[in-house]
């Protein structure tokens, strides 16, 4: 699998190591036609892992609509701390290897932000 930056001013790496409260996850994943169902599986195995990890809120798989082999897992965390706890765990890190070889994921972490009149700060 190959990790790739949503921003080019703040990688995932540092966002991971701030502790800001609670937190989403927006990772994309990319993946060839022929590999979908392996990507599944091994999608869903790792949501299991994480949701047994402390911290882990939520998890939310999205597909692309008209046959699109673009993915968007939402998840919640209690902090971006936990996340990175998870995400540096060696047993995830092997996980990590089993994703189809066209897999690209785009993992960013993000905080709800309040705009007057349209929605409000607070959990994720």
């Amino acid at each position: 699998m190959e990790l790739r930056e949503m921003d080019e001013q703040i990688t995932y790496m540092q966002q991971l190591q701030h502790d800001n409260g609670p937190v989403v996850l927006i990772n994309q994943f990319n993946v060839a036609p022929a590999d979908v169902e392996r990507f599944l599986e091994v999608w869903a195995d790792d949501a299991r892992f994480m949701k047994q990890q402390p911290g882990c809120v939520s998890t939310q798989l999205h597909r692309g609509t008209a046959g699109s082999t673009t993915f968007i897992n939402v998840a919640v965390w209690e902090s971006a701390a936990a996340l990175g706890d998870a995400f540096r765990s060696p047993e995830f890190q092997q996980r990590t290897a089993e994703y189809p070889d066209s897999t690209v994921a785009t993992p960013h972490v993000f905080q709800k932000l309040a705009v007057p009149g349209i929605c409000v700060a607070g959990p994720a």
